[in-house]
């Protein structure tokens, strides 16, 4: 008879723990409305981070450009400065030569008038001719040099003129990355602020509500 109660007692025991066990698993498998409340916020938290460091990277990335920017627009602005002195330089050589050239053409039309008379009154092969033929062909050198000097200068002053443009692209770049800069640090104050609000809410949780 004592051997049946121990029996019947072991089985119980066993049967018992069985519910334990069944109970705590089912316990581990499906956590409480607070502890779901809790590992959401953690994993907020952790998102917030991840975002916080991804977005001052981005911040710290766009400064970075924008000194670079600082730098381009410092250095082509030295450019440019230096650009209007040869472009006002240029401006004068240009007026000059063109001023030369002008004359060589007149100089030239001149030579021509002049042979055509000489040739007529004196025969081509004269003396007087033949002057004016040296003279011409001088005038001629000259009018062709002033017109290289011209379409050089032309060149130049196009050059100097192009370093404008290099500071307009160097200002808008800058603009931009000022843009973005500020709009990092936008999302930057912003992540602070939910990251702070899932850290309140975590203790609030912890608490039990």
């Amino acid at each position: 008879m004592n051997s049946k109660h121990v029996v019947r007692r072991g089985v119980l025991a066993i049967a018992f723990a069985g519910l334990l066990a069944g109970g705590a698993y089912a316990q581990s498998q499906d956590p409480t409305p607070q502890q779901q409340d809790i590992q959401n916020d953690k994993k907020d938290i952790r998102n917030d981070k991840k975002d916080l460091a991804k977005d001052r990277a981005d911040r710290n990335s766009d400064q970075r450009d924008i000194n670079h920017d600082k730098r381009d627009l410092s250095k082509d602005r030295a450019d440019r400065n230096a650009d209007q002195r040869d472009i006002n330089h240029d401006r004068r050589d240009l007026n000059k030569d063109r001023v030369d050239r002008n004359k060589d053409q007149r100089d030239i039309n001149h030579d021509k008038a002049q042979l055509a008379r000489d040739d007529k009154n004196f025969g081509a092969n004269s003396s007087q001719a033949q002057a004016d033929r040296k003279d011409l062909h001088a005038d001629r050198v000259d009018r062709n040099k002033d017109q290289r000097d011209i379409n050089h200068d032309r060149t130049d002053l196009n050059k100097d003129r192009a370093d404008q443009r290099d500071i307009n692209h160097d200002k808008k770049d800058l603009a931009k990355d000022r843009k973005d800069r500020n709009q990092d640090q936008k999302d930057i104050n912003k992540d602070k602020k939910g990251l702070h609000k899932d850290r309140k809410d975590l203790r609030r949780d912890k608490r039990g509500h």
